[in-house]
């Protein structure tokens, strides 16, 4: 498959204002960086990736540890960024995970450190990588039952998951957060199940409304549960009431369940975009800068690093990068075209 790695071409920043940070015409200042550490995965979800996966990267084209490094320094150092949050593919397949979150964690100031995983190996990790300076973690899980998680995921794996989430909260991560995708005609009645679970375990649930970055480009709209039908259903069980006054940049909309402290999310990025509010920078496991999710376009700071850059050339590039950020990502434009890399080479 073309993933494609478009670049962003000349950017106006005349207007741009005096200020070292990430800001964009909008006014938004992007202080979380999302890492992909790789784009290859253990698992196949359906609305990710085929069954038989997908080119991967090649490993030249892939920054070392000691590129990532340095980017996340520069980002940190220079540009503003408090959030660190690393992601894939699946992370847990990078070999040097734990040595990266440790230089991460070593950075001045310290950024609040976080990871997206599917959990498989995390039992087997946990505690090494709080030891790291790993902060909090988030599993993806979209259902509690074997046969649908096969169905799913096309792999036998959901034991290990559970085990994961386990030894990630026993590992002292808080809060362990799951992720859970509801698909039309495979898992839309595991919403409550799903909820009851997180609060007899003490993790926190968040619903993530299917978004268009599957390999396959085969999501539609009308086959993906949205957050109204998410909350409806619900509702028919448990008593949820807003939680916060004050949503900021956060994703998800909360509500407190039977008046709290529990509490559920719902990230509806299709049907109630939080476009205004974001403050997230990408990138990905090749070296590629996107200032948005739905971009169609990127900054390659592998090239100049590989090339003898200094810190403040990067830095400016990463600047130029986000001044062009859009207003919002787009997907309810008639003229909405998917992206051509998967969630997947993105990073979540």
């Amino acid at each position: 498959m073309d993933l494609g790695l478009p670049t962003v071409g000349t950017i106006g920043t005349s207007a741009r204002p005096d200020t070292p940070h990430l800001v964009d015409r909008f006014g938004r200042v992007a202080t979380d960086l999302r890492v992909s550490l790789t784009d290859r995965c253990n698992l196949r979800c359906t609305y990710c990736m085929p069954a038989e996966g997908l080119d991967w990267l090649a490993q030249p084209s892939v920054l070392t540890d000691e590129e990532l490094i340095r980017l996340i320094g520069i980002a940190v150092r220079q540009l503003g960024i408090t959030d660190v949050r690393f992601t894939g593919g699946e992370p847990l397949l990078r070999r040097g995970l734990e040595q990266i979150i440790a230089a991460t964690a070593a950075l001045e100031p310290r950024p609040r450190i976080s990871m997206t995983t599917n959990g498989i190996g995390l039992s087997r990790r946990a505690e090494a990588l709080v030891a790291a300076g790993l902060d909090r973690v988030n599993v993806s899980l979209d259902t509690l039952d074997a046969d649908r998680f096969r169905r799913i995921a096309r792999r036998d794996r959901i034991e290990d998951v559970f085990e994961g989430m386990a030894a990630a909260k026993q590992a002292g991560l808080d809060p362990v957060k799951v992720n859970s995708v509801l698909l039309r005609g495979v898992n839309e009645d595991e919403a409550v199940p799903l909820l009851r679970f997180c609060l007899d375990h003490g993790y926190q649930l968040r619903f993530i409304e299917q978004m268009p970055l599957d390999a396959q480009h085969g999501w539609s709209r009308e086959a993906m549960v949205t957050a109204e039908e998410i909350l409806r259903g619900l509702s028919e069980r448990f008593q949820l009431t807003p939680a916060d006054s004050e949503r900021g940049s956060a994703p998800a909309e909360r509500w407190l369940v039977d008046g709290g402290p529990a509490t559920v999310g719902v990230i509806a990025s299709v049907t109630r975009p939080f476009c205004a509010g974001c403050d997230r920078t990408r990138l990905t496991a090749d070296g590629q800068l996107r200032n948005c999710l739905f971009s169609q376009r990127e900054t390659d700071l592998r090239t100049p690093l590989r090339s003898g850059a200094d810190d403040e050339t990067i830095a400016e590039l990463w600047r130029a990068t986000m001044w062009a950020k859009a207003a919002g990502h787009g997907i309810n434009d008639p003229n909405f075209a998917q992206p051509r890399r998967p969630m997947s080479a993105i990073g979540g």
